[in-house]
C-alpha cells in the first residue's frame, strides 16, 4: 500500500459534538471531505480531482512530481471545472460592471434614458419617445441588461455583498466558465418569469435574479459537502420573506433561485463519466425553458 507523502500524516478525528474539522490550509473553514492521499481535510477551493476521490494541492504537486498520480497531474475544481490562480476573478469583474452601470446611473441622473433604455419592461408606451417600446416589441436585450441594473445605494450593496459572499466560494467550487453559465442563466431565468408574471407595462430591475441563483447554488454545494444547512436556510427563508413583503420583483428572485439550483443540481451531481454533457445539458435546459417562457409571453402580448 502506498504510503502517505512524508509530513502529511492522517489528522485526528474531532471529539463527539466538534464538528467537522477545519480545512489544512484554510482552518476557519470546516469541512467533510479529506484528500484520498493524505487525508488531510480541504475545503472546496482546495478539493482537486483524482483518479478516486480529491486530493489536496500539496499531494497534487508531489504526485505530478513522482509520476505516482498522472490522473490528478491536472487540478480541477469540486465540479470539474479548471483551478485559476485566482478564484475569485470573474466575481471581481462581475461586481464591477454592476458597479460602473450603477455610477453611469448616477451620473446621468433622472434625465438620462440609461434606466429606461436597459430595465425589464413587456410593453408599454413611453411618452418621450412616442412609441411601444419592451421585449414584446423585440427589444430582448432588456432581460440581460437589467441583470445588471441598479437604481437605488441600498440595492445594489445588498446585492454585490451577497455576491462577494456567494460568489467566490461558488467560483472556487464551480470553475470560472461554469460560474459565469450558473450567473447569467439564472438572471436571465429570473427576467424571463418576471416577464411572463409581471404587468408588462411595469417597469423592472431583475439584477437580484442572480445573486438568488448564487443562493441556491451554494444551498446545493453547503448539502453536496454535508456541511451545516442551517444558516444556508435561515439565509434563503429571510431573503424570501424581504421579497415578498417589501414590495419588490420577487418574480425575479424565484426565477433566479428556481434556476440556480436546477443548473448546481447538475454540476454537482453529475457522473464522473458524463460530467460535461450534464453539466452542460442541464444549463442548457434551463436557458431553453427560459426562452420558451418568452416566446410564449411575446405571442400573448403581440
Amino acid at each position: 500500500m502506498e504510503q502517505p507523502p512524508e509530513g502529511h500524516g492522517a489528522q485526528e478525528q474531532p471529539a463527539a459534538g466538534e464538528g467537522p474539522p477545519g480545512c489544512y490550509r484554510h482552518p476557519d473553514r470546516r469541512t467533510g471531505i479529506r484528500c484520498t492521499r493524505c487525508e488531510r481535510p480541504i475545503c472546496p477551493e482546495c478539493m482537486v480531482n483524482a483518479s478516486v476521490g480529491f486530493q489536496c494541492p500539496d499531494c497534487v504537486r508531489q504526485g505530478a512530481g513522482t509520476g505516482h498520480a498522472p490522473a490528478a497531474a491536472r487540478p480541477r475544481t469540486l465540479a470539474g471545472g479548471t483551478i485559476a490562480a485566482d478564484p475569485r476573478l470573474l466575481t471581481k469583474i462581475l461586481l464591477a460592471i454592476n458597479v460602473a452601470v450603477f455610477v453611469a446611473v448616477l451620473a446621468v441622473g433622472d434625465h438620462g434614458r440609461i434606466v429606461s433604455d436597459l430595465d425589464l419592461i413587456g410593453l408599454a408606451y413611453n411618452p418621450e419617445l412616442g412609441q411601444v417600446v419592451g421585449v414584446a416589441d423585440g427589444e430582448w436585450y432588456r432581460l440581460l441588461t437589467a441583470v445588471f441594473l441598479h437604481q437605488e445605494v441600498w440595492h445594489i450593496a445588498f446585492n454585490m455583498l451577497g455576491l462577494w459572499w456567494l460568489g467566490g466560494p461558488l467560483e472556487a467550487a464551480l470553475g470560472r466558465v461554469r460560474f459565469l453559465a450558473l450567473y447569467l442563466v439564472s438572471g436571465l431565468a429570473g427576467s424571463a418569469l418576471t416577464y411572463l408574471i409581471a404587468p408588462p407595462n411595469g417597469p423592472s430591475l431583475g439584477a437580484s435574479g442572480a445573486i438568488f441563483g448564487l443562493l441556491g447554488a451554494t444551498a446545493v454545494v453547503v448539502r453536496r459537502l454535508h456541511y451545516d444547512m442551517r444558516p444556508v436556510i435561515v439565509l434563503l427563508v429571510l431573503n424570501l420573506l424581504f421579497s415578498f413583503r417589501s414590495g419588490i420583483a420577487w418574480q425575479a428572485h424565484v426565477g433566479g433561485l428556481v434556476a440556480g439550483t436546477l443548473i448546481a443540481i447538475g454540476m454537482m451531481h453529475a457522473p464522473r463519466e458524463h460530467r460535461a454533457l450534464v453539466q452542460y445539458g442541464t444549463t442548457a435546459l434551463v436557458l431553453a425553458a427560459a426562452i420558451v417562457i418568452v416566446v410564449v409571453r411575446t405571442a400573448s402580448l403581440t
